[in-house]
């Protein structure tokens, strides 16, 4: 079964689940690299109403022995069979300001609010992050396991944890890929859906309101628990201009869910990444 090394974008962002690429048989110590730069725009934090355009990175690397770089995400694929990846998993979780989700590979941070002592600390009504606790980035760890169900369909799964200040926030991913669907001679069109889901430490991390926490930023005390955390589809258009260079483009649709949606940091609960990039192989 011959199996597409697809190309992600290095979008970082707590909405987005870590991405495993397809294995990619080749020749014993070689690699396959995708480097390049583009922009995406999407919303300041999971649940915001405004959104924020950034610098957007890409880098894709897959090295012969499974290793593989995937935007804030890495891993390495130990299945020898051609119907089932699996293997260990790291991220990234990118941190949360005031402004919003910071920690892009190369992101262009927003305009921060003057810190005040939590004593004096004001609240603005147009954002509920003021006066929120900041949320470091953190490394996680986990696995992943994807099953073939026919050569471009593949069910996905991911278990990550250490997100959060405690770093004690796990989040997991369920999916479903449709594999590069050839539109045209150098066209292709890739689709996904999916599921995400979240501890309650993750959901009081990002979705919560604790007691200092509400004096401080005016939100009410909310304690949300663990559950399905938001739902997703996403679709990826790849434009491979030369063998050398490649125009990728998404777009990510996604809708909190559960606790998560109903959490006074919530403006909105439906929010759409979009984002492109020209990335060159190496």
């Amino acid at each position: 079964m011959k199996k597409l090394f697809a190309l992600v974008l290095a979008v970082s962002g707590s909405a987005a689940s870590a991405q495993t690429p397809t294995t990619n048989p080749m020749p014993d110590g070689s690699r396959d690299m995708y480097a390049g730069l583009g922009v995406v725009s999407g919303p300041r934090y999971e649940g915001a109403d405004s959104s924020r355009t950034a610098a957007l990175p890409v880098l894709q690397i897959q090295w012969s022995n499974g290793i593989f770089v995937s935007g804030m995400s890495a891993g390495m694929h130990l299945s020898a069979s051609p119907l089932v990846e699996y293997g260990p998993l790291l991220a990234l979780h990118p941190r949360r300001t005031e402004s919003g989700t910071g920690g892009r590979l190369d992101g262009v941070e927003g305009s921060a609010k003057p810190f005040l002592p939590s004593s004096v600390r004001t609240y603005e009504s147009d954002n509920p992050l003021a006066g929120m606790d900041e949320i470091r980035m953190r490394p996680e760890a986990g696995a992943f396991f994807n099953y073939y169900l026919a050569p471009e369909w593949r069910l996905t799964s991911s278990l990550l944890a250490g997100a959060g200040n405690d770093r004690n926030g796990v989040r997991a991913a369920l999916g479903i890929q449709r594999l590069a669907m050839a539109l045209a001679p150098h066209h292709s069109v890739s689709l996904s859906a999916g599921l995400g889901f979240a501890n309650r430490a993750y959901q009081q991390s990002y979705f919560g309101v604790s007691p200092a926490q509400a004096l401080a930023s005016g939100n009410r005390v909310y304690r949300p628990d663990g559950g399905l955390k938001d739902v997703y589809v996403g679709a990826r258009w790849n434009w491979a201009l030369s063998p050398s260079w490649m125009l990728t483009s998404s777009a990510h649709l996604s809708r909190l869910a559960g606790d998560a949606r109903h959490s006074p940091l919530v403006e909105r609960s439906t929010n759409l990444t979009v984002s492109t990039a020209i990335a060159y192989r190496f």
